[in-house]
């Protein structure tokens, strides 16, 4: 699995809509709160790798 790395751009309620960094004319992706960090807040930049989110 590639190393992808997104943006907070929106929370709304228990999920967060994250827009690719290097793509940003991609639709924004919808992801439960429950697999982000719990430390996210709008505008911080996170790393999916191995099919887990961290801070990055």
């Amino acid at each position: 699995m590639e190393r992808r790395e997104y943006r907070v751009k929106l929370i709304d309620g228990d999920y967060a809509h994250l827009e690719r960094i290097d793509q940003p004319e991609e639709e924004l992706f919808l992801v439960a709160r429950a697999l982000l960090p719990a430390e996210i807040d709008e505008g911080s930049e996170l790393v999916y790798e191995m099919f887990q989110f961290s801070m990055k």
